[in-house]
């Protein structure tokens, strides 16, 4: 219990308290006048019907609010969890996306690659076989430098 509750309980007692003590008096009956017409009432007896009144009036003004505070507590929690949910399919959709680019990204990467793989492949094998024609020719060369001639 809060402060607040716990001070309104007390002002009612207070109230109560004061009412039994002076009941004889508050059902005393005085002329009132109505404003077109005079009765004969018990003043402390309207007054503090008055004040019951008033507490009802605040109490169902309360419960009103109250009750407009947690639907509005409500639609703002909804609109909240609408959003979280609509921020995380977002946000799995950009995941979604990047992993798709990613993956696009390495096949191209991956078949450039083997690409230039081939390429140098196919370079080293033009290089050997130059190498090989090279010292094949040098090779005859050298046989042909080597054997004698015979006058002929």
């Amino acid at each position: 219990m809060n402060v607040r509750s716990g001070l309104v309980i007390v002002v009612l007692v207070l109230i109560g308290v004061f009412s039994a003590l002076n009941w004889s008096v508050l059902m005393a009956p005085t002329d009132l006048s109505l404003g077109f017409a005079t009765a004969k009432a018990p003043l402390g007896l309207i007054m503090l019907g008055l004040i019951v009144l008033l507490a009802a009036v605040f109490l169902i003004y309360i419960v009103v609010l109250q009750a407009g505070m947690m639907s509005e507590s409500r639609r703002v929690s909804k609109e909240l969890k609408a959003q979280r949910e609509l921020a995380d399919k977002a946000e799995a959709s950009r995941f979604d996306e990047l992993r798709t680019l990613h993956s696009t990204d390495m096949q191209t990467l991956l078949a450039r690659m083997e690409q230039l793989d081939r390429e140098l492949r196919s370079a080293i094998e033009a290089n050997a076989n130059g190498i090989h024609a090279t010292l094949g020719e040098i090779d005859d060369r050298l046989q042909r430098a080597d054997t004698p001639r015979l006058p002929g």
